[in-house]
């Protein structure tokens, strides 16, 4: 068994996409739309075949990310060395997100660090 795929929810569906696709090399497939619902969404593919569905809906609330609460917390890329997670973090930070923690090695031994990304998702950029 395997996860086929996480969603989320966004209230700027092209930026969250363009986000994606710049920051950590998304390919995007088409997007959907059902008219009667006001729906869309677009489905991300990383390298190794991990996907993301990104979606919007009209009257979808937003939650105060910034309170621990229950329920999605973060989404965790393996870039595959420190050197990159230092890279991608640097650039991530440059660009003007916040990096929440690290890089650093964790206590149970990851080298990893955390940044508030697009529309506040947290993101683990990891080895």
């Amino acid at each position: 068994m395997r996860i086929e795929h996480v969603a989320v929810y966004v209230n700027n569906l092209e930026g969250a996409k363009a986000f994606f696709e710049k920051y950590f090399s998304a390919r995007s497939g088409s997007l959907y739309h059902n008219q009667n619902t006001g729906f869309m969404s677009y489905f991300l593919t990383f390298d190794g075949g991990a996907r993301l569905e990104i979606m919007q809906k009209p009257g979808t609330a937003d939650i105060d990310s910034a309170v621990p609460h229950t329920g999605y917390n973060h989404t965790a890329f393996s870039v595959g060395s420190r050197e990159k997670v230092d890279a991608l973090t640097q650039w991530l930070k440059s660009d003007g997100y916040d990096v929440a923690s690290g890089p650093r090695f964790t206590g149970d031994g990851y080298y990893e660090s955390c940044v508030v990304g697009f529309e506040n998702i947290l993101i683990e950029i990891t080895v």
